[in-house]
């Protein structure tokens, strides 16, 4: 597999391996909805998905070079995308995805995925699911939920079943983890809060925006971070911070009072949220600003000045400040 980043320092490189992928280390949201409203939460997350990652970004290092300010959606775009290219020019997709659609039912993607994917895993499962439903149980869906296990969508769909009961759960995957757990609690406040009233308004913002754009959000924001340009619906092309200040962080304020948080808690949680965009900090500004500045300033070597970053941040993650007070 050819893996190709640009930045400030490009990457160009070939590996036989899949290993690369270990470095997309990643926080999961997971968001249980009813099967009625599971398109309108899944939409929102989709929407949303270039803000949460120009807020929360956190990779701008990969083998030594300066590539995007999160590198680990583009790298774990292509460290498993094992398509040659013939099939690539076919519209073949690849098994990390974005999407291509906003959609109405959680059966868009199930079908999706049977439509576009070959099973990597071809096990059976003993179940039948039509006779455990004909004798009124709930079937485990075992093959389906296998066969989801091996697609990445950045927001992707789960069924399970547990205690006897079934049910549908949105898997938000666009985060990094880090930089302390402050952040990381933060940053579910925020999306949390931002989809629910998304998902819940009465024009939503996916008949207002294309697909093809919040996808765009999505690499744009993976590329600059908190620099970045996003487009949003009655903004237009807007700052990533600002769109961040000025119209999602009320709704997180607004979304999270109705899942009933404390108020205490939603302010000093969201409160990270704004000084980090006030402040232009994310995990990835104060990685190339201290990379920088033991270079620039002291003289010292690209290996020695990652290294000397790292027991940084890793000193910095114990006392679990947050990242814009490093």
């Amino acid at each position: 597999m050819r893996i190709a980043i640009d930045g400030p320092e490009p990457l160009r490189m070939h590996t036989d391996t899949i290993i690369p992928e270990a470095a997309c280390t990643s926080v999961q949201f997971h968001l249980q909805v009813s099967p009625d409203e599971f398109g309108a939460y899944w939409n929102a997350a989709q929407a949303i998905a270039g803000a949460q990652v120009a807020m929360g970004a956190n990779s701008p290092f990969l083998f030594g070079h300066r590539l995007w300010h999160e590198t680990r959606i583009t790298l774990f775009e292509q460290a498993t995308d094992t398509r040659p290219d013939e099939l690539k020019t076919q519209g073949v997709r690849p098994r990390v995805w974005f999407g291509e659609r906003w959609i109405t039912s959680v059966f868009d993607l199930f079908e999706e995925n049977a439509r576009y994917f070959p099973a990597l895993l071809p096990l059976c499962d003993d179940e039948d699911p039509r006779e455990v439903l004909d004798q009124g149980g709930i079937p485990e869906l075992g093959e389906l939920s296998l066969h989801n296990g091996t697609i990445y969508r950045w927001n992707r769909p789960i069924y399970a079943v547990v205690k006897g009961r079934p049910h549908l759960r949105v898997e938000n995957r666009v985060l990094p983890a880090g930089p302390s757990v402050a952040d990381v609690v933060a940053n579910g406040a925020f999306y949390y809060g931002v989809v629910r009233m998304l998902a819940e308004e009465d024009r939503p913002v996916w008949s207002r925006m294309s697909f093809a754009t919040a996808e765009e959000n999505l690499h744009r924001a993976a590329r600059d971070g908190l620099e970045s340009t996003l487009y949003w619906p009655g903004m237009g092309e807007v700052p990533a911070a600002e769109l961040i200040l000025r119209k999602l962080l009320p709704l997180a304020h607004e979304g999270l009072d109705r899942w009933g948080v404390d108020p205490a808690r939603r302010d000093r949680l969201l409160g990270i949220i704004e000084r980090r965009c006030v402040t232009g900090q994310t995990g990835a500004a104060w990685q190339i600003d201290t990379v920088r500045a033991l270079e620039e300033e002291h003289g010292v070597g690209r290996h020695d000045a990652l290294r000397m970053m790292t027991r940084a941040y890793v000193e910095h993650m114990r006392d679990n400040e947050p990242v814009h007070t490093w």
